[in-house]
């Protein structure tokens, strides 16, 4: 299989405009013959089905969720950036670009992330359109904040629900064409299996999750826009149903899975306070704006933070990254919690975190300053740990957060599979081994909004479709799978519950592919996750049926997905022999603890292809071509 990114020609600033006019469109009269069918209602979704719609295609959208404004979108805190130079205090596309790429530890696709950075300023206008409630200066202009990775403003935010602002505004367009007519929504439906025809993808296999009915949906192409895949780890920040199920469906299908070790840990949350916590919560990152890490110098200080003198205290990102202090990116400010956690240092019940402490910005602004900017933050805090963060540091630790990884996408977002395109975290297209801060709602409102109306219609007006039988062998194949998968899970009847296989997967994936990784762990790993696997298809039990409201079930089948994604992401981890961005091997650090990339051997996209009866997956390579950003050491210093 050969990987054609179709980067058009031509200098990096002129490719999207010269795309644009290059594509193949569809008239509008013949948009309304199209049926297009997204899957996911967050950002990506919820923006494409309004923006698709509006062209005037036909749309099917599809989220398991009560509603779309229930998507994990919701959950995004601090921000979204823009490089609208507000601040004129030196950013441009150019530096968002550039910024972006270095934060990726420069393992992304040059011409996406360009792109990317192009768009940004068309979302603000769009989103201040549809009357998103951004801060403001006192006279009235739009302001920025500071995030991880940047030395310019130019994150755009709600107080700390930036994302259900920016959600809401998504969603109040897309109800506006469910109203029309021109959307109709499934909620409370969730995919299962990808139905490929001729080699294109044409429709998609879905259970009513309240009746229990398995049915196809049928179109011309699919938009699968259903978020990333870190509850493989069990213990997340995610929402707990966010899932890999209809992105490792499409990879079993032949779309080709992307970078699947990209794993990032968020530094900035509260830390785990027991056995059977089933989620973890961010606090946002742009808390660090204003809030100040540190441990104490001594081990084993078990002192309160306010007995702790000025001078018995390390303010540890602020002296190793001088340049970045505590805005240094997550990856490594991520390292360098759990570097002085390992030390003895850390803070809390079992020394498994540090401070984020408040104090020196009270003084400086005063209280009711930092409750405008973060209350709900602080709030939010104080109900979960009972601490006010006003009166002491808060205590926080990484947790798995965001995934890099996703199904492989071309220029156009387009998959392996013709007519697959896929959106947002789904993709690997833009992050390359590390996300900076309050660049997820970026990347999924611009695939949304600016990037798939134009791709989806060239791919359309150059591909002839043929109406599907309804009887068609590769749609009857698809819904027998589906029936077979649940009618297994639900007759193996044995004496562990399906929660008990996650949270065992996601100890084995934190110890052995979490902050820090190495050859012999991830070995054991790949040895142990088939053994769990094993167990699980002969000892899971399912209560309930098939045709009613099993939750159980839902569960079984995305945990089994995770098996299986987990041991693919430890085999990514294993032959990446280099450290780079969220992905550190520990045989592989500078003298100063940095991640040491190999540019010579592993500049490249890793895209594995699926093989069917547990043969190992095929690799393939994209050479990544850095044209325009030098190839450098990555220093925040």
């Amino acid at each position: 299989m050969e990987l054609r990114s179709n980067i058009p020609s031509g200098p990096l600033q002129q490719k999207w405009d010269k795309h644009r006019f290059e594509m193949k469109l569809v008239n509008p009269a013949n948009k309304r013959k199209y049926h297009v069918l997204v899957v996911g209602s967050g950002l990506a979704g919820a923006s494409a089905a309004a923006t698709l719609s509006e062209l005037g295609y036909h749309v099917s959208c599809f989220c398991f969720q009560d509603s779309p404004r229930r998507a994990h979108s919701i959950a995004a805190q601090g921000g979204i950036n823009a490089a609208k130079n507000y601040q004129n205090d030196g950013d441009s596309v150019w530096r968002l670009f550039y910024d972006t790429v270095k934060g990726g530890d420069f393992r992304s696709r040059e011409a996406n992330v360009y792109r990317l950075a192009q768009l940004s300023v068309n979302i603000i206008d769009q989103c201040v359109a549809q009357g998103v409630p951004f801060a403001r200066e006192y006279g009235g202009l739009l302001t920025n904040r500071s995030f991880g990775g940047a030395q310019v403003s130019r994150t755009f935010y709600a107080r700390g629900q930036t994302g259900q602002q920016l959600l809401l505004g998504a969603y109040q367009a897309l109800e506006k064409e469910i109203a029309k007519g021109g959307v109709t929504m499934f909620p409370r439906t969730e995919m299962l299996d990808l139905v490929v025809v001729n080699g294109r993808a044409r429709g998609i296999v879905v259970r009513d999750l309240v009746t229990g009915a398995i049915t196809p949906h049928m179109g011309h192409a699919v938009v699968l826009a259903t978020g990333g895949y870190g509850n493989v780890f069990y213990l997340s920040t995610n929402a707990r149903g966010s899932n890999a199920t209809a992105i490792w469906r499409a990879h079993k299908r032949g779309a080709l899975f992307a970078n699947p070790c990209f794993t990032q840990i968020h530094p900035t949350c509260i830390p785990q306070s027991g056995h059977y916590q089933s989620k973890l919560t961010l606090m946002s990152e742009s808390l660090r704006n204003d809030g100040r890490v540190w441990v104490p110098r001594q081990k084993g200080d078990a002192r309160g933070p306010g007995q702790i003198p000025e001078e018995e205290r390390d303010y540890y990102l602020e002296r190793k990254y001088p340049s970045f202090g505590n805005l240094s990116p997550r990856d490594i400010a991520s390292r360098a919690a759990k570097e002085v956690c390992d030390e003895g240092r850390g803070v809390g019940p079992g020394g498994l975190g540090v401070y984020l402490d408040f104090a020196d910005a009270i003084r400086r602004l005063g209280e009711d300053t930092i409750r405008e900017r973060y209350g709900n933050l602080f709030e939010m805090y104080e109900r979960i740990t009972d601490e006010n963060p006003y009166r002491v540091p808060m205590r926080i630790y990484p947790a798995v957060h965001y995934t890099m990884g996703g199904l492989w996408v071309d220029y156009n977002l387009m998959s392996t599979i013709p007519g697959l395109h896929v959106l947002g975290e789904a993709n690997f297209s833009d992050h390359g081994a590390n996300r900076l801060g309050a660049s997820a709602l970026m990347q999924g409102l611009a695939d949304g909004y600016f990037v798939i109306p134009y791709t989806i219609g060239h791919y359309l007006a150059s591909t002839p479709l043929e109406p599907v039988a309804p009887d068609a062998p590769e749609l009857r194949d698809a819904v027998r799978n589906v029936e077979n998968m649940g009618q297994q899970l639900l007759g193996i009847r044995g004496k562990r519950t399906v929660q008990s296989f996650h949270r065992e997967l996601g100890k084995i994936m934190w110890e052995h592919c979490g902050m820090a990784r190495n050859a012999a762990g991830l070995e054991e790993a790949l040895r142990l996750i088939p053994a769990v696997r094993e167990e699980f298809w002969k000892n899971v039990t399912v209560p309930g049926s098939g045709a009613e409201l099993n939750q159980s079930l839902e569960h079984a089948g995305r945990v089994a997905d995770f098996l299986e994604l987990a041991e693919l992401m430890c085999r990514d981890a294993l032959h990446r022999e280099e450290s780079c961005g969220g992905h550190f091997r520990t045989e592989h650090e500078t003298p100063d603890g940095e991640a040491q990339r190999d540019d010579s051997r592993f500049a490249y996209v890793a895209a594995w292809e699926y093989q069917a009866n547990g043969a190992a997956p095929v690799l393939h390579k994209e050479a990544l071509q850095f044209e325009n950003v030098h190839l450098a050491t990555r220093s925040y210093k």
